[in-house]
């Protein structure tokens, strides 16, 4: 990749130091993965959050082999600094990765690309690579990690003594969700491996257990688990394959009932396997301990954190990571939890932190709702189209202008503007005729408002930008603005500025983030929002079910519009031209009043 052989730097915020971790505890995290993978591929800066950081700190505390430097916030690159840090930008570059999950990802990543032998590393990202992948506005696990983890737990450090004496609401979470059976890829395979050793009487623990890693000899403690549980952990973890003489099941385990099957058990964060969610957690979940053992606090309530934390640190690399990074890490067998041991105050999760895939809320549909709204005088309202008929020159425009050329075979899966949006493909990979002629029309309506309000020096952002198909019309269309690209699937946005850097396009940027990471200023922005039954407006659902959709579409967009008023923009919500364009085919302009 071009980008390999480039200089990328690492920028990362700087608050204060506490005790052995630098906050906010997102840098602690970083400093800790780039330890643990012994990557020194990035220029590291800190950027403090005031201007009277002492460069004294950098030197004297952060005694790694990482080298690091200090500076403000006003010495980043312009395109970082419309992005909340961490973020990671080639030099002089204009595609910038911004927040935790996405940063991490990338480090390593480009560790793996750099060095291959460390297989190790990749599997950090888990299953098909997903690990941390979705983003925080759309998975729960996400958030709790990446955001609300970290923030409870400087929230709890920070805290006036009376106010620290309860348990961070989010560390209950977690507790609970290490509480919960696992389910994992092949899961049938290994529940029935755990029935065929519960029939043998097998026993519970493996203690001196030892493997072998690259020459390297590992004792595996012992811990309150199964023994086929960590078996196949540290498995994965040493890329090992378990031996056929434990995958072999006789034939009455074969036949049981997948329902009459034990379930697994917890050993890392996201299951069995040791992934990048553990490497988050970790620095978090260690202050957290460190600071309620200090304060003499019982912490045998949290009996499933406290095994992780010890399970955590026979992970290999792990302590000699925690100790470049000047992490004690504690010792707390005492607090080991005897099987079967019944918690007691976390029986009750707060109904904010329940799942919210449960659909219970959303029995007989979004009928009620509406008929309540519209008894209270509260409609969808749409503007007329100012300019139906527009159009822009499609035959005269360099062809890596056009969406027929610049979407790929496997680009996408999933609903539109969504990090999993599947479109339709010829058998070569370039976007089907039909498919490119209506994401032409989708241009027309959007260029055609932003070319009429748009004036010279202006900054324009393509929200959740996918390939990129209206950044960069509007880029190569208004030369004298600004166009920013947003977008959380990496590939999609790396497209994009393959596709820029072909036009020889100078004045487009590409951050990938989450929307929530992103705090720079611009003049007009584009985003189509999606939500639950606003989804449902595909041309092959039925058509009552389609005008329901467009009216939640429309209910959801009026909140939005209203929003904007609030902030003194006068707004418009108007559908595109023709209709048949797009099935999410409103449009939300606003104008400063």
């Amino acid at each position: 990749m071009k980008d390999s052989v480039s200089e990328e730097h690492l920028y990362l915020g700087f608050s204060h130091q506490y005790r052995d971790s630098i906050f906010p505890l997102h840098t602690s995290i970083s400093l800790f993965l780039l330890s643990y993978c012994d990557c020194k591929l990035f220029k590291i800066f800190l950027v403090p959050t005031g201007e009277d950081a002492d460069a004294h700190f950098v030197t004297e505390n952060l005694r790694g082999d990482l080298e690091i430097h200090l500076i403000s916030r006003r010495q980043l690159p312009v395109v970082v600094q419309s992005c909340c840090l961490p973020a990671v930008v080639v030099k002089d570059g204009k595609f910038c990765r911004a927040g935790l999950s996405v940063v991490l990802r990338h480090i390593i990543q480009k560790t793996y690309e750099s060095d291959p032998s460390k297989k190790g590393v990749l599997e950090l990202l888990g299953f098909k690579k997903t690990c941390l992948k979705a983003c925080a506005e759309v998975s729960q696990w996400t958030r709790l990690c990446e955001i609300n983890i970290p923030l409870a737990v400087e929230g709890f450090l920070t805290a006036s003594p009376e106010h620290c004496q309860t348990i961070p609401p989010d560390i209950l979470q977690l507790e609970r969700k290490l509480g919960e059976p696992v389910r994992v890829h092949n899961d049938d395979k290994i529940r029935r491996q755990k029935l065929q050793q519960q029939k043998a009487g097998a026993k519970t623990a493996v203690p001196g257990e030892e493997a072998t890693q690259e020459g390297k000899t590992v004792e595996i403690h012992e811990h309150p688990l199964p023994s086929l549980e960590l078996n196949i952990a540290y498995s994965k973890l040493l890329v090992q394959e378990v031996s056929d003489a434990v995958s072999r099941e006789p034939p009455h385990i074969r036949k049981t009932k997948t329902s009459d099957l034990p379930l697994l058990d917890h050993v890392f964060a996201e299951g069995l396997y040791f992934t990048l969610a553990d490497v988050v957690l970790l620095p978090c979940i260690h202050q957290f301990l460190v600071s309620s053992k200090s304060q003499g606090k019982n912490l045998v309530n949290l009996p499933l954190i406290c095994s992780w934390y010890q399970r955590v640190q026979d992970i290999p690399g792990v302590k000699k990571a925690a100790g470049k990074c000047n992490m004690e890490l504690l010792q707390l067998p005492e607090l080991m939890a005897a099987p079967g041991e019944q918690l007691q105050d976390f029986c009750s999760v707060p109904d904010e932190f329940k799942e919210e895939n449960d659909d219970s809320h959303f029995i007989g549909g979004p009928r009620p709702t509406m008929t309540k709204l519209m008894e209270n005088g509260i409609e969808a309202k749409f503007s007329p189209h100012p300019c139906p008929n527009w159009t822009l020159d499609w035959t005269n425009l360099p062809s890596a202008v056009s969406p027929g050329e610049g979407c790929l075979k496997n680009d996408f899966s999933g609903p539109p503007n969504s990090p999993s949006y599947s479109y339709p493909h010829t058998s070569s990979g370039k976007m089907s005729r039909d498919r490119a002629l209506r994401k032409q029309q989708q241009l027309n309506n959007l260029v055609a408002v932003v070319t009429k309000l748009a004036k010279p020096g202006d900054v324009i952002v393509d929200f959740c930008s996918g390939g990129g198909h209206v950044g960069i019309v509007l880029a190569h269309m208004m030369p004298s603005c600004q166009v920013v690209l947003i977008e959380n699937k990496e590939l999609s946005l790396i497209r994009a500025k393959d596709r820029s850097d072909e036009l020889g396009l100078s004045n487009i940027w590409f951050i990938q983030a989450n929307l929530d990471y992103f705090n720079g200023t611009f003049n007009i922005g584009e985003h189509m929002i999606l939500c639950r039954f606003a989804d449902q407006t595909a041309v092959q659902l039925p058509p009552e079910r389609r005008l329901i959709g467009k009216q939640c579409m429309g209910l959801v967009d009026l909140d939005r519009a209203w929003a904007a008023e609030e902030q003194n923009y006068s707004v418009q919500v108007i559908s595109m031209e023709p209709e048949s364009c797009s099935p999410k085919n409103n449009m939300f302009v606003g104008i400063p009043a």
